[in-house]
């Protein structure tokens, strides 16, 4: 088989009972796909023929419903007499299985940053409706450039469809206690078992292991497992306390929201991550959703920001920028304080959230800096450039527009308060 549909074949990627993947062509779109080719014995089948079809149906119908920077993207899905396949983002890289072995085991930092990236993914899908229902290290793609994607949403729950759900789904060993109950489902389940995929990347082990299905089931319902730490102790109490709250068994115990999960997460990052480091993207995104100056900007483009800037900790007493110097980037403050000075002397200080250097983007001719910054404390400063954000979406650069709008209104009516309270002052004073 040479071509499916408009997509030309080259090569086969993987193949299991049901489905073999290719890497094809798009001629029109002028990029490499991922196609799920659904084998026609397996819709077929007198006994799974129609789970296997209402397992492609879910999948399907998630064509261009689900944009997210860590979820794979489906772009097309089709069932005719060329065949039932679907077609998909096409990500070059292994599977999170490869770093799930006890001999190859990513820094604890790192592990920390994929699954916060997943509960942001997570969380992303839980607002569209969607609870994947099985996650487990096979099913998160690593990018080439380290970047992970959630992918096989085959098995997702539909919260807002009315049709009836595909039960007994999902990968025994990543299973909640509720799902191999086959009880219903909400998202926590989903929460439950990246608290498994996490265990997994710190330890190289799985929590529950057991010889057969029903030992597994036994454990999961009845045994609370080993922390982390017992099998690496470097790891920190508050880490194997994030994954005892994500496995509970009881859901009240469990975490409620993925926002939960997901500060709990960036919280740990302080003690892991020194100063000399890069700021890991995790820190960025939680960073960058904590500061007012963000408050407009959804996941996508936060995440978009964290692709596009700089970060960089700078020490008490260094200047970041100089007055006369040439520049095509703002700046926002992350965590710290700044003194501004002009002609060496002060005309503000500024505290995390605020911005500085816009007017160098604002403008529409080259400027030279107007004024002179200077780190008041140890500070983590973001910096982006005009030619960065030329490359971000429409509405990353929207929400940028906003967001100056907003400051220089602000700043504006600060002026103006303080010019009033000037002409009060020399009117009380000519008295």
């Amino acid at each position: 088989m040479e071509r499916i549909g408009k997509y030309e074949l080259v090569r086969e990627l993987g193949r299991g009972a049901t489905s073999a993947v290719y890497l094809a062509d798009d001629p029109f779109a002028g990029r490499q796909v991922a196609v799920k080719v659904v084998k026609p014995e397996a819709l077929g089948d007198r006994d799974y023929g129609r789970r296997f079809q209402k397992l492609f149906m879910t999948e399907a119908s998630l064509v261009g419903k689900l944009h997210h920077p860590h979820v794979v993207d489906i772009y097309d899905a089709v069932a005719d007499e060329d065949g039932s396949y679907i077609v998909m983002e096409f990500v070059d890289g292994p599977t999170l299985d490869e770093y799930c072995r006890v001999e190859n085991l990513l820094p604890i930092s790192r592990a920390i940053e994929i699954v916060f990236k997943c509960t942001k993914a997570l969380d992303y899908a839980l607002r569209q409706g969607i609870v994947h229902r099985d996650i487990k290290p096979a099913n998160i793609l690593v990018a080439p450039d380290g970047e992970i994607k959630i992918t096989d949403f085959g098995a997702a729950l539909s919260l807002v469809s009315e049709t009836t759900q595909v039960t007994g789904v999902g990968s025994p060993a990543y299973m909640s206690p509720e799902q191999v109950r086959d009880q219903p489902l909400s998202h926590q389940t989903d929460i439950f078992s990246l608290g498994i995929v996490m265990y997994q990347l710190l330890s190289g082990r799985l929590p529950f292991k057991a010889t057969n299905n029903f030992s597994m089931v036994y454990q999961i319902l009845n045994v609370d497992p080993s922390p982390p730490s017992v099998h690496r102790p470097e790891i920190p109490p508050a880490v194997d306390a994030i994954v005892r709250r994500a496995l509970q068994k009881h859901q009240d115990r469990r975490y409620q929201t993925w926002g939960e999960f997901s500060a709990d997460l960036a919280a740990v990052f302080g003690g892991l991550v020194s100063v000399s480091e890069p700021v890991p993207e995790a820190e960025k995104f939680s960073t960058l959703r904590s500061l007012v100056f963000f408050e407009g900007f959804g996941d996508v483009d936060l995440w978009q920001v964290v692709r596009i800037s700089e970060w960089a900790r700078h020490a008490a007493g260094s200047a970041v920028i100089r007055e006369g110097e040439d520049g095509r980037s703002f700046f926002i403050l992350a965590a710290g304080r700044v003194r501004v000075t002009k002609n060496g002397k002060l005309l503000t200080t500024l505290e995390a959230g605020e911005c500085f250097g816009e007017m160098s983007y604002l403008g529409t001719r080259d400027l030279h800096r107007s004024a002179t910054v200077t780190a008041d404390a140890d500070i983590t400063l973001i910096e982006v450039s005009e030619a960065a954000l030329s490359q971000s979406t429409d509405s990353c650069r929207a929400r940028f527009t906003a967001a100056f709008l907003n400051l220089l209104v602000s700043r504006l009516e600060s002026a103006n308060i303080r010019v009033s309270e000037l002409l009060l002052d020399r009117s009380a004073a000519a008295r």
